[in-house]
């Protein structure tokens, strides 16, 4: 059965054991294991969740996840924007603004034109990575998703291009991850939203993704087209966090196994409301639950890039960079048109009601990087793995075992030396390159350490899209 890539009876049952029975010893265990990023399975994860709520451990569970992020990402925060292509869609998901019951929603599509405006807007913040976002409809398929993708890699601007696309669009078939490949995507991102079918169900009642079986078998089909690197995620609050995570991570087993690759991401949001969504969840997830998501997400799938969006709030982003997440959304808008607003104020869809859920950070890009500064974090806008294919398999071999930071800790500097030259603020520029500086030190290959100082030079000098 095709539902049994995530075989959710079986899920219930070794979370309500563990809930029932907690073992603190065990518990211990598996979190002192997990330093050493082997990561881990169902299982001791039901384990750790039978445990919380003692502060000790709780204490202990974010050191060791705080640990393994240091250990495989360093430093690093990586930093991208969505970009939203249309907000038509065929479904009615209950808690999202785009809902085809939504009919006071004002439809908009971008045109080729209104994209490479988009993008422009999105490069003259320093954005280097981009998501592309649609909803799901006729007008707005596959064939505009890859005309989209090669419009924004032609803008051409004085502060670069864009170097890697993402795309989150709806689960479709192995012919379109085909043509979606063959455009130049970097990630595939899709979330099941909710892995417990009847949850499903009830907030999936009509449309085309009311199927949950077509959207939880749609990464096999990326991976059929070629596509290597996938992401996963749940949309918290829409059923039992814990029940969620478990899942998340015996999806990510499962690829593993079958693909040989498992998600070169997984996302976190949570849920959000917006002018068109009257839904209320009865599973809601407290700041201290999202931030144990994250801690057992870090140390189950030590070698996945964690994202989180701007749902969340400066505060909580903040502590969240600490014990796991690796990237970033960053001065996001989540309507169609959103970034031409801010420039100019005038586009197809104006205003927070139009944007596919509320925004709980919105400051702009130049603030987020001079607030991770502060925490000692690293931005970067690194896109050298794809376009160096280092992707998939071959990413895996690099992330797993702690050493894809060899790559992705000189290329960080040099993106990150970037954007202080085109855009920071002489406070943010000195406390930039003192950041920068003390990074290159903690590269342990001396020929490399001396190759990027040397590429660093070239940057101050004018040069620009220097990676190795």
């Amino acid at each position: 059965m095709k539902e049994s890539i995530v075989d959710t009876p079986r899920v219930s049952e070794i979370l309500s054991a563990c809930i029932s029975s907690g073992d603190p010893s065990a518990a211990s265990a598996v979190v002192e294991r997990a330093r050493d990023k082997k990561g881990f399975g169902v299982e001791d994860a039901a384990k750790i969740i039978g445990a919380l709520g003692d502060p000790d451990f709780d204490r202990r569970l974010f050191e060791a996840a705080a640990s393994v992020k240091k250990d495989i990402y360093g430093e690093r925060l990586v930093f991208f924007a969505p970009l939203y292509l249309s907000n038509r869609c065929a479904n009615d998901c209950a808690y999202c603004n785009f809902k085809s019951a939504h009919s006071a929603l004002k439809r908009a599509d971008l045109s080729v034109e209104e994209i490479t405006r988009e993008t422009a807007s999105l490069l003259s913040m320093g954005h280097k990575r981009l998501l592309l976002e649609s909803g799901e409809s006729p007008e707005f398929g596959v064939e505009r998703v890859t005309e989209a993708i090669r419009a924004i890699y032609s803008v051409k601007t004085r502060f670069g291009s864009i170097r890697r696309v993402n795309v989150n669009i709806a689960a479709t078939s192995t012919e379109n991850y085909r043509k979606l490949k063959s455009a130049g995507i970097g990630t595939y991102q899709l979330f099941q939203e909710t892995y417990h079918p009847a949850a499903y169900a009830d907030v999936h009642p009509r449309g085309p993704k009311s199927d949950y079986i077509r959207q939880i078998t749609a990464h096999d089909r990326a991976f059929e087209a070629g596509i290597d690197d996938v992401g996963l995620g749940v949309l918290f609050g829409l059923y039992d966090w814990r029940f969620e995570a478990l899942c998340l991570i015996e999806h990510a087993t499962r690829l593993e196994k079958k693909h040989g690759v498992g998600p070169h991401t997984i996302s976190v949001p949570r849920f959000r409301p917006a002018d068109g969504v009257e839904y209320a969840p009865r599973y809601a997830v407290s700041d201290e639950d999202f931030l144990r998501i994250i801690a057992i997400l870090r140390l189950a799938v030590p070698y996945t890039g964690l994202i989180i969006s701007t749902r969340e709030r400066p505060d909580i982003r903040a502590k969240a960079f600490g014990i796991g997440i690796s990237q970033a959304s960053a001065a996001s808008a989540t309507g169609v048109g959103g970034y031409g607003v801010r420039a100019s104020g005038t586009a197809k869809s104006v205003g927070a009601k139009a944007g596919q859920f509320a925004v709980s950070d919105e400051r702009p890009l130049a603030d987020v990087v001079a607030s991770a500064l502060k925490d000692g974090l690293l931005p970067s806008f690194c896109t050298a793995c794809y376009r160096r294919g280092r992707t998939g398999e071959k990413f895996m071999e690099l992330a797993k075992p702690a050493e894809i930071h060899n790559f992705c800790r000189p290329n960080a500097i040099l993106t990150f030396a970037e954007y202080l030259e085109d855009f920071a603020a002489p406070a943010v520029y000195r406390k930039g390159m003192a950041v920068i500086e003390k990074t290159l030190a903690a590269v342990e290959d001396a020929a490399m350490r001396q190759n990027t100082r040397s590429a660093l030079d070239r940057i101050k000098n004018g040069e620009r899209d220097v990676y190795f």
